[in-house]
């Protein structure tokens, strides 16, 4: 900015619309007159561009510019769910109605059973329960990898499947024909 600018000359782009090449002096005297600040927008271009702006609402606009692209952007999470080998079929549903919503909603899901005591003995019945998770969930999302055993843990992660027509707008049946 101003005179930390250390190129001899830069291509200097005005207000008014003007571009000219000149030496960095001379736009700078030039964007002073305007009451304005010569900042350095493209420093690898041949010549640098400098640009005469007030600098304070340039940096402004910056900082507005990064944080609406950072509101847009999504931060996927893995929601984990926990299971017993012996969950009953209603909490079995409604958990399964849960991971249904978080993979629409664009997470991940990470379905854990625990074991406890003597429960580990039968770690075929949690693996079985997993693969009964996954399989009902397969329109929603997609498996990543077999279910793991993990010291007391068996679990599986699923990631959501990305849909073709996900503009908002609701689909349209076929024509009748």
């Amino acid at each position: 900015m101003n005179e930390l600018i250390r190129a001899r000359e830069v291509r200097a782009v005005f207000p008014d619309g003007t571009t000219e090449v000149m030496p960095t002096s001379a736009a700078l005297r030039k964007a002073q007159e305007m009451g304005l600040d010569l900042v350095l927008i493209a420093p690898t271009a041949v010549p640098p561009v400098a640009k005469a702006v007030d600098f304070g609402h340039y940096q402004y606009e910056q900082k507005k510019k990064q944080h609406d692209a950072k509101k847009k952007q999504h931060v996927v999470q893995v929601k984990e769910l926990k299971f017993r080998p012996n969950t009953d079929d209603h909490d079995y549903e409604f958990k399964k109605n849960h991971a249904i919503r978080f993979l629409q909603e664009g997470n991940r899901v990470k379905a854990v059973v625990q074991f406890r005591g003597r429960e580990i003995a039968h770690a075929d019945l949690g693996k079985k329960l997993l693969m009964r998770f996954a399989g009902d969930l397969t329109s929603y999302g997609s498996v990543e990898g077999v279910p793991r055993l993990e010291g007391r843990n068996a679990h599986i992660l699923i990631s959501p499947v990305k849909a073709a027509g996900k503009s908002g707008a609701p689909e349209k049946p076929p024509a009748e024909q």
